[in-house]
């Protein structure tokens, strides 16, 4: 479709271009993050949340992979058979770009094929009450 050629915030003479705002609407966690974010220790923190009334499901049904909210159990578990999920495990397999893989890259030493790391969906708890 292009890039809008909208501009203007109805606030008289700013003349902003809103496709900026557009593009980062929907705007999830890169994938080093959430690498970062499946640390056993930092997986722990983020799969047992307090509380949050602000947060969709009062933040108790998070997935790890996809960095999403659920509403309840019964929709994170069908999110884990869509193609959404299934093809984040499939890009998270790959290790995370570092710093030396860049200099390397940059001609500071030999070629390392990135190594695969094994990603398998979070594990469900089923706490009917």
């Amino acid at each position: 479709m292009g890039k809008s050629k909208q501009t203007g915030n109805h606030k008289g003479d700013k003349k902003k271009n809103i496709a900026k705002k557009w593009k980062t609407k929907r705007r999830t966690k890169d994938l080093d993050q959430i690498h970062s974010d499946m640390k056993p220790e930092t997986a722990a923190k983020l799969l047992r949340q307090d509380v949050d009334y602000d947060v969709t499901g009062c933040a108790q049904h998070y997935c790890l992979h996809c960095a999403r909210y659920f509403v309840d159990m019964r929709s994170m578990k069908e999110h884990f058979k869509t193609k959404v999920h299934k093809k984040r495990l499939k890009q998270l397999r790959e290790e995370p770009y570092t710093q030396a893989e860049a200099e390397r890259a940059a001609g500071m030493g030999s070629y390392i094929a990135p190594k695969t790391v094994e990603v398998k969906t979070q594990p469900v708890e089923e706490n009917m009450d």
